[in-house]
């Protein structure tokens, strides 16, 4: 169905396919789209805080800006782009031809555009005021029409994630190519395993407490309605034992994305790949048992204060032990400060300011005093827009040609990360500063003390704005008339970068066969089997595509002889 070997054709993208790299670039550049929506919604906001009055919109339309930016940018934008990352590489990154299930893939897709037409949607009617969480009392006054699409559309998104989260865990553990052991395999398959366990266990408890809070909205029960005798403390345990999670449902892939990228430019091997893979499992259990310390102002008794400050801090272990992988790795490497490696860096600097901060909140006392603050606001902005949204840049630069064939230009590439990282500091940074000062969040009107710093931050969401044009231009122009891009253009080891690019339809014409591990950059044994590459490949005849080559013929192949083992092997 291809006008070339391993082209679609442009339409090929704008309609319904079982092809796990159309799917893939279908929820990356849906779910941008959708960033680019709730980004203009987060300006219309923070425009109305350059002032002290309310005198852009009206408050009722600034409390559905707000709930509906927050939506859009978890459930349409991090979540997704996670997913149309994971769609396009897993698959070529463990040798298998798709997907194991590539309708089901389709339809996990095919839920996300009705589900967000159907929150913009809103506005048309009746448009969710009640913040992304949705508490009750608060969303069962503030409009039933509204608040009841909100629960719909999150009902669509949360169940194509559900899809997702069983595909990929299905094509990890059954569809690597026999030579693959776990491993050997890349750090984004592990992060993959570890979001979709979370995102299994996790998202049917926030499509019960939906459900539950619209049978109070429609049918007049009472379980979270407390007029009627309902605990809306207990929409709260069942919203954030989904919502607490959703942060690393959100961030695991990244961290996966960040681990590959990092190597590659560093020229080294992965510090630390046991530690790093399993730490991402820990982040997975551990990401379970933290969700109450949102809570700790809703008369959590003491004791439960005591558990849920204790595992929230115990949780930065993992995550600090990836921190300092990723920085041995860079530590003394041959860097190369292209578009992605920065971004990849940029990724660690945000994302550990965010984490410290987390464990700042983690304190009981210390969250008492800043509970519903801007310092609340400015730590899960630089978790979030620190973390995924560098992890996704970082992302794109690095896999761009092989999605495409294309090269990006570099020089375009540093001007979004110099745009980005100063717009994203000045935004975030000094909300901090507000939150201990006591500004709240969620308000259109403020003590007019808090203006000089509301403007700086204001303009630095136009900096993030401004950020997004030369991203767009230099993605769109490099997918039409950039440069070739060859096969391996980062000289990379694991296998999405052992076929062309972008890949032919099924990915591999044979059963390809492990020979390196994904991250043995300066290891005798790689050098030795690239050079043999090299000398061997004009002289080897090409295969028949139809029949390929058994597994068992290609070990020991001339091409891919075996080569001695020496004990310098396991260091750079």
């Amino acid at each position: 169905m291809s006008n070339q070997e391993g082209e679609r054709r442009p339409l090929d993208f704008f309609g319904f396919s079982t092809d796990h790299k159309v799917i893939g670039i279908q929820y990356l550049v849906t779910s941008f789209i959708f960033y680019l929506i709730g980004g203009f919604m987060a300006g219309i906001v923070r425009t109305e805080l350059a002032t002290p009055d309310p005198d852009l919109v009206d408050p009722e339309m600034y409390n559905s800006l707000f709930t509906v930016h927050g939506t859009i940018m978890i459930f349409l934008w991090i979540v997704p782009a996670g997913a149309g990352f994971a769609n396009y590489l897993i698959p070529l990154m463990i040798g298998a031809r798709d997907m194991a299930f590539p309708k089901l893939n389709a339809v996990a897709f095919w839920l996300i555009p009705p589900g967000g037409l159907l929150l913009l949607a809103s506005f048309l009617i009746e448009a969710p005021q009640a913040g992304w969480t949705s508490y009750p009392p608060l969303s069962l006054v503030t409009g039933k029409v509204g608040e009841e699409i909100w629960i719909l559309s999150i009902l669509l998104l949360g169940t194509s994630s559900i899809l997702g989260a069983v595909n990929f865990s299905v094509t990890i553990f059954k569809m690597r190519i026999p030579t693959m052991g776990l491993n050997d395999m890349p750090l984004m398959c592990w992060a993959m395993i570890a979001a979709s366990a979370l995102i299994l266990l996790s998202t049917p408890v926030l499509a019960a407490a939906l459900i539950l809070l619209s049978f109070d909205l429609l049918a007049g029960t009472n379980f979270f309605n407390p007029s009627g005798g309902g605990d809306p403390v207990v929409y709260q345990h069942l919203f954030w034992f989904y919502s607490h999670p959703a942060v690393y449902i959100m961030i695991l892939p990244f961290f996966g994305l960040i681990s590959d990228i990092l190597p590659v430019h560093a020229r080294k091997p992965i510090f630390g790949y046991q530690a790093i893979a399993y730490s991402s499992l820990a982040i997975s259990f551990l990401g379970l048992i933290v969700w109450a310390h949102h809570m700790f102002t809703s008369g959590t008794p003491g004791w439960l204060r005591m558990f849920f400050m204790i595992t929230t801090m115990i949780i930065a272990v993992p995550t600090g032990i990836k921190v300092f992988g990723w920085l041995a790795t860079i530590w003394g490497g041959k860097l190369r400060l292209n578009s992605a490696m920065l971004f990849a860096m940029g990724f660690i600097a945000t994302f550990v300011i965010g984490g410290v901060t987390g464990i700042m909140v983690a304190s009981v006392p210390f969250d008492i005093h800043v509970h519903d603050t801007y310092f609340i606001v400015a730590h899960f902005h630089y978790v979030l827009f620190g973390g995924a949204v560098f992890g996704i840049f970082a992302g794109i630069y690095h896999w761009f040609p092989k999605m495409t064939g294309r090269m990006m230009n570099e020089n375009w590439g540093i001007v979004h990360f110099v745009l980005t990282l100063i717009g994203a500091n000045m935004t975030f940074m000094p909300m901090h500063i507000l939150g201990l000062q006591g500004m709240p969040r969620r308000v259109a009107m403020y003590d007019p003390r808090f203006t000089e710093l509301n403007v700086v931050c204001t303009i630095g969401t136009y900096i993030l704005a401004v950020s997004t044009f030369p991203f767009i231009i230099n993605a769109v122009w490099s997918w039409l008339k950039g440069p070739k891009a060859p096969g391996n253009p980062w000289e990379a080891l694991t296998l999405e970068w052992m076929t062309s690019s972008p890949p032919p339809i099924e990915n591999f014409h044979t059963t390809p066969v492990l020979r390196t591990g994904p991250y043995d950059y300066g290891m005798k044994k790689t050098l030795s089997i690239r050079a043999r590459l090299k000398e061997m490949a004009s002289s080897v005849p090409p295969r028949n595509k139809e029949t390929g080559i058994r597994v068992s013929e290609a070990q020991s192949s001339s091409l891919l002889g075996d080569i001695q083992d020496s004990d310098s092997d396991n260091h750079p």
